[in-house]
């Protein structure tokens, strides 16, 4: 069997989580042996372990005590055996000491991937969502610190291709068009 471990990234305010949630949702439908989970859910099993009671907290522990909790989570989620994995994350955490990737090379070399995907969004579209977001306990953000943000996870993406050996796409999910954007990836990944 052709088995595909597909990693979504995309910094916070993309939408990407409303994009997994339709990929999963089509994969479904065609009656593909698909298994959805979100990397920092399983991190923060491990982090309430340490006491930690909320995943927003999680950024704020010594990047040594976040690379623990990735170790740990990218080994329980490479033990799930399914014929599509599809991992949401995030390609990198902000903390105090600066920019922490989400996804350093032996938690991606665990992974595995076969495919990644970067949702991408504007600058003003990301903004408005975090705005918007009362579920978390967002950071403050200005257009150009929205653009660095991108750019970054750009250059992760590029990075992570050539480590993983993944094929890479990225996926422009703007305003009432995530549909547009999972119908994408479920192209991209030979299904429809």
């Amino acid at each position: 069997m052709n088995y595909k471990r597909v990693i979504i990234v995309g910094i916070p305010g993309v939408g990407k989580t409303t994009v997994v949630d339709k990929v999963t949702n089509i994969l479904y439908s065609k009656n593909k042996n698909t298994k959805y989970v979100i990397f920092g859910s399983i991190m923060m099993k491990e982090a309430e372990k340490i006491g930690l009671i909320d995943r927003d907290s999680m950024r704020h522990l010594p990047v040594t005590e976040q690379r623990k909790l990735q170790i740990a989570a990218s080994s329980e989620i490479s033990k799930i055996k399914t014929e599509i994995l599809l991992v949401d994350t995030h390609l990198f955490i902000k903390t105090n000491e600066g920019y922490w990737p989400g996804l350093p090379f032996d938690v991606v070399n665990a992974l595995s991937p076969t495919h990644i995907f970067l949702i991408i969004a504007s600058p003003k579209e990301i903004i408005l969502r975090r705005q918007n977001d009362t579920s978390r306990r967002r950071d403050n953000i200005t257009k150009n610190g929205v653009i660095e943000e991108l750019e970054i996870a750009n250059n992760m993406l590029c990075s992570l291709s050539i480590i993983t050996g993944a094929a890479i796409m990225q996926i422009h999910n703007s305003n009432n068009q995530s549909d547009k954007a999972a119908l994408s990836i479920v192209s991209a990944l030979g299904v429809i």
